[in-house]
C-alpha cells in the first residue's frame, strides 16, 4: 500500500522477526512500514499482534526542545511568573526511553519529579515558520514524561543537568499523525493515584504559536521534538513507583522508577 502521512497510530518497535522498525497500527495489530516515515513508504499488511511486539520511543530526536511554564496554575505552583513569551530548554536525545521502560532516579538527586505532557513530533525541515502555516509542519503527537531532578534544577540557574539525565524524557507509545490537541484531557497518576489533570485548551501559547516561535530561533527538522509544557501537580517519583500519563485521542505513556 503506497500512501503518505494519513491519520495513522505510527510506531517504532521489535519482535521475534525485526529489530527496530517502524510499524503502524490497526484494531490491536501492527504493519510494516518499508521506506522513510517523513517522506515515501508503503505500509505493508498487519501480521503481528500488539501484544507480541516491544514498543520502542517512537521516534529518534535529532533535538528535543521544551517549553517551561506554559500552563498558568504550573508557574503558580512554582510561585514565579507566567511568561510573556514561550521559555525553552533543551533536553538532550540520550534522555529518551520508551513505553514501559525504566526511569532511573540518579544518585545526585534527592527529589525528582514527573512532568506530564503533549509533545509535538515535526513533519519537515523549517525556518521562520508562519503561524498560519505551522500545522503543515507538524507530523503528529505523542506523550511526553519531562522528569526533573527539582532539588538540582531550583539550586541551579540553568536546567540542563536537572533536566537532562538518561531516562528523563519518556516518549510513547506511539505517534497519533492526525489529533486535534485544542482541547484533550492530560492525566497523570502515580501508583493509580491522580497527581495532574488539565485540558491543553489551558496552553498559555497554543502548539502553532510554539512551533512560530521555535522555527524563528532554530531550523527544526523532521523528527525533532517540541515538549508543550506541563499543567499543576507536579509531585515526586520513589523507587518501585508507576508513572502513568495518559491524553485523550493518544493512549497511556506508563513507565516504572527504579
Amino acid at each position: 500500500i503506497s500512501t503518505k502521512k494519513r491519520n495513522m497510530r505510527i510506531v517504532r518497535f521489535t519482535s521475534s522477526k525485526y529489530q527496530a522498525q517502524y510499524g503502524w497500527v490497526h484494531e490491536g495489530d501492527l504493519g510494516v512500514i518499508e521506506g522513510d516515515i517523513f517522506g515515501e513508504f508503503r505500509r505493508l499488511e498487519t501480521e503481528i499482534q500488539l501484544e507480541k511486539a516491544r514498543l520502542l520511543a517512537p521516534v529518534l530526536p535529532g533535538k528535543i526542545i521544551c517549553v517551561a511554564r506554559n500552563y498558568i496554575e504550573h508557574a503558580r505552583e512554582r510561585n514565579v511568573e507566567v511568561p510573556e513569551t514561550p521559555m525553552i530548554f533543551l533536553k538532550p536525545p540520550s534522555a529518551v526511553i520508551a513505553h514501559e521502560d525504566a526511569i532511573q532516579i540518579p544518585p545526585q538527586s534527592a527529589r525528582v519529579e514527573h512532568e506530564a505532557e503533549l509533545a509535538i513530533i515535526i513533519a519537515k525541515a523549517g525556518r521562520w515558520i508562519d503561524t498560519e502555516k505551522a500545522r503543515q509542519y507538524i507530523y503528529g503527537y505523542t506523550i511526553a514524561n519531562d522528569v526533573t531532578a527539582r532539588d538540582l534544577q531550583l539550586n541551579e540557574s540553568q536546567w540542563t543537568r536537572a533536566k537532562g539525565f538518561d531516562t528523563f524524557c519518556p516518549l510513547g507509545p506511539w505517534i497519533e499523525t492526525e489529533l486535534d490537541v485544542t482541547d484533550l484531557l492530560i492525566t497523570c497518576r502515580v501508583n493509580g493515584e491522580l497527581r495532574q489533570m488539565a485540558s491543553t485548551k489551558e496552553m498559555i501559547f497554543p502548539v502553532t504559536q510554539l512551533v512560530t516561535f521555535i522555527s524563528n530561533i532554530m531550523t527544526l527538522y523532521p523528527g525533532d521534538v517540541i515538549l508543550t509544557g506541563t499543567p499543576a501537580g507536579v509531585g515526586p517519583l520513589e523507587k518501585g513507583d508507576n508513572v502513568e500519563i495518559t491524553i485523550e485521542g493518544i493512549g497511556s505513556l506508563s513507565n516504572m522508577v527504579k
